[in-house]
């Protein structure tokens, strides 16, 4: 997968979860966190923070992971 169309979905699709990234893309979450890393540095993407589940311990960290377009 290329940067540029994570970029491209992202624009779409303006604010995600990993875990809809990682579905939509075919990526693991882990590949997917590097490119958004790069991207962050580059600041066209912002990570969302997000509060922790409260309510029991089985969420999935990617479901809880947001990540928002800023770029052009």
């Amino acid at each position: 997968m290329l940067l540029s169309e994570l970029q491209r979905y992202l624009h779409h699709h303006p604010r995600s979860s990993l875990q809809e990234l990682s579905e939509s893309l075919h990526v693991d979450a882990d590949a997917l966190r590097g490119m958004l890393s790069h991207l962050i540095r580059k600041g066209r993407v912002h990570q969302l923070k997000t509060k922790p589940c409260t309510h029991c311990s089985s969420c999935n960290q990617e479901t809880l992971e947001f990540y928002e377009w800023v770029g052009r």
